[in-house]
């Protein structure tokens, strides 16, 4: 049902989630539910919590019966005591699912960071999750299957978050998918930007404009005022690591970021570019405003279409 209704991973990576929950029986024994929402700006997964709290934990125990999971646990960062409350309520104490509050860390929502936040477990490099015997599925993911399984309703809608600091009317909208999202943007009463981001300042992608249908992945909208917007000047490396240090995956990404700006994919890939799972932390701390996320994203892209 969750295949046909269409259902993906509905925290930004769209993986199709009935291939996911499609494990072989006894290989999973926990689902992991990603509630931490540690992106800036972003609150679409946080207004989801608060108003249909009941039916993601419904969601959650028919992704646990489809997986085989014996328990679930739903992480959610303490920035946020109000949809811990909200979804511990929910929850009625039962003991096969746990909510658990964590401490707010970004990138603490990637998938191999939250499953050792929540259960110790390390997955190895160039393995899966349901290699440690866990399945990630996102809070609005949950409610999707909810929803396919109560209603027989494939995924037409999702929670989208609109804001900025310049947005008079920041808000949190249930649209259909297909929906323009210029219209979400007049509803806001965004103004004056000097940039609009698709997903949050950290891993989001700037747009070119914002005459699109908002799709199954779309978030949340940011929009930046100019002078927010400009990058630094680009300056050469001056190799003081800090990429390095910041790193949840333990990358050096000065290094897979110059390979793939020089065109020497196959090295990169060697130096674990497909690890990177795009967190920005890099970009972010470099002195120099170097591109590091733009060239080690390009790097990637260059390989997977590589024949």
């Amino acid at each position: 049902m969750v295949a046909d209704a269409g259902i993906v991973g509905m925290g930004g990576a769209t993986f199709p989630t009935g291939f996911k929950l499609d494990v072989p029986e006894g290989r999973v024994d926990t689902l992991v539910v990603n509630a931490v929402e540690c992106e800036p700006f972003l609150t679409c997964d946080h207004a989801l919590m608060m108003a249909h709290a009941d039916e993601v934990v419904a969601g959650v125990r028919l992704s646990m019966c489809a997986c085989g999971a014996l328990r679930a646990i739903i992480g959610i960062e303490e920035n946020k005591p109000d949809a811990i409350a909200r979804m511990r309520e929910a929850v009625g104490g039962c003991p096969d699912i746990e909510v658990v509050e964590l401490a707010e860390k970004y990138p603490q929502g990637g998938e191999k960071q939250l499953i050792y936040a929540v259960t110790g477990r390390e997955v190895p490099s160039g393995k899966l999750p349901a290699d440690v015997g866990c399945v990630v599925q996102n809070v609005a993911t949950a409610y999707a299957v909810w929803r396919a399984v109560a209603y027989g309703e494939p995924l037409m809608s999702r929670v989208v978050t609109v804001t900025g600091p310049e947005v008079r009317r920041p808000s949190n909208y249930r649209v259909a998918i297909g929906y323009p999202l210029k219209d979400l943007l007049d509803r806001s009463e965004a103004g004056c930007y000097g940039k609009a981001v698709m997903g949050g300042p950290m891993m989001g992608r700037a747009m070119e404009c914002v005459d699109v249908p908002v799709e199954k992945g779309c978030s949340g909208v940011l929009l930046l005022p100019a002078d927010m917007s400009r990058r630094g000047d680009v300056e050469p490396c001056v190799r003081c690591t800090r990429c390095v240090d910041v790193c949840p995956m333990g990358l050096e990404p000065y290094l897979i970021s110059t390979m793939s700006r020089l065109g020497r994919y196959d090295e990169a890939r060697e130096n674990a570019l497909l690890n990177c799972i795009e967190c920005g932390s890099c970009s972010y701390v470099c002195p120099s405003s170097r591109p590091l996320l733009d060239f080690i994203r390009y790097g990637k892209m260059m390989l997977r279409t590589k024949k």
